[in-house]
């Protein structure tokens, strides 16, 4: 039966930073010096729940988001059972790593492996990332390993120099998928290339990255900063010209594309009249059933009795309490609204 021990893996271009069992100010602060795995998706806009921003944030000691979500908690907590669940179907041997890898020639690149495949001397072989995931993502697993985690491993062979790496995931609470990465020579050299430059311009140098289009980015930017509602930032008129300008040309093209995409999807619900599902040559093409929001008026309108039967109670926050008694705090959790006039500059 595979089991667990501790090792000092064997890394052919890695040294241990930091013992497993150091302090958390010293492990926070060795991720600040450094390009971790789960930075480099975000890094490349590749994470949907963190950007470059974030990351820059974290590395300059502003830790806006910290990954400490309770899924993430979750997905801590169970690490044991998944990787339990990966040696006893694979039959691989696992071993819980040492601590913080550096690479041996790039002090910046660092690697927090979840666990190792182990040879038959139990030496380690290969980073297994161990990763906890809800069933709504099953289809992303099922061919293959989603951008993010495979390039968190692919990082991992840079770091350590291993030739291929497994990638795990415990997907819905009763599905396993795991995958083995070959190492791919061309993708590390321009990993290693891109976040060695962003590490040196944005964390050496300290300057901050451009805006992007994540809507992750559109968060951490409305609570960033404390708002001074009636402070004024200056703008070059010709700078406030061309983004209103290209905000404005945007939004008209977003309209004119989901007016015809709304057409293109009526055609589809059309086809299905009073079908819940569309087939092409014996395959379902797609489906057009009532399984979407459910409209309480609705059904208050055209059920009033049993809506009044199955109406309850809930408890509330009293917004305008809160604003009166509380306008502080009101104000710290209202979302920052981008509102730009309609009248031309």
């Amino acid at each position: 039966m595979p089991h667990s021990i501790a090792l000092v893996p064997e890394a052919p271009t890695a040294r241990l930073l930091l013992p497993a069992d150091t302090t958390e100010e010293q492990w926070h602060e060795a991720r600040r010096n450094g390009i971790g795995g789960s930075d480099v998706a975000a890094i490349l806009g590749l994470d949907k729940y963190r950007g470059p921003r974030h990351v820059f944030e974290a590395k300059h000691g502003r830790d806006v988001f910290d990954g400490d979500t309770e899924a993430a908690d979750i997905g801590r907590d169970i690490e044991d059972f998944i990787a339990y669940l990966f040696g006893k179907r694979t039959g691989i041997e696992i071993g819980k790593p040492s601590g913080t890898l550096v690479h041996v020639e790039h002090d910046w690149m660092r690697a927090n492996v979840d666990r190792y495949a182990l040879d038959d001397g139990g030496l380690g072989v290969a980073p297994i990332e161990l990763k906890n995931r809800s069933a709504y993502q099953l289809d992303d697993w099922e061919d293959g390993v989603p951008d993010g985690p495979a390039l968190q491993a692919h990082w991992y062979m840079a770091v350590g120099g291993w030739k291929y790496a497994w990638v795990t995931a415990l997907v819905g609470g009763n599905r396993l998928k795991y995958h083995r990465i070959e190492r791919d020579e061309e993708l590390i050299e321009t990993l290693v290339d891109t976040c060695g430059r962003w590490f040196q311009r944005h964390v050496v140098e300290g300057f901050p990255p451009p805006a992007d289009g994540l809507e992750a980015t559109k968060e951490l930017l409305g609570r960033l900063w404390d708002v001074k509602a009636k402070d004024v930032a200056e703008v070059s008129l010709d700078k406030a010209r061309k983004l209103r300008k290209r905000r404005t040309t945007l939004g008209e093209q977003i309209k004119a594309l989901d007016h015809q995409l709304t057409e293109v999807e009526n055609e589809m619900r059309l086809v299905c009249g009073e079908s819940g599902i569309a087939e092409a040559d014996g395959k379902k093409a797609w489906s057009y059933v009532p399984n979407g929001t459910f409209s309480a008026k609705r059904f208050e309108n055209d059920y009033p009795i049993i809506a009044a039967e199955c109406r309850t109670t809930v408890e509330v926050l009293d917004m305008d309490l809160i604003k009166e008694k509380y306008p502080t705090e009101y104000g710290k959790c209202r979302a920052r609204v981008l509102r730009v006039p309609a009248k031309e500059l």
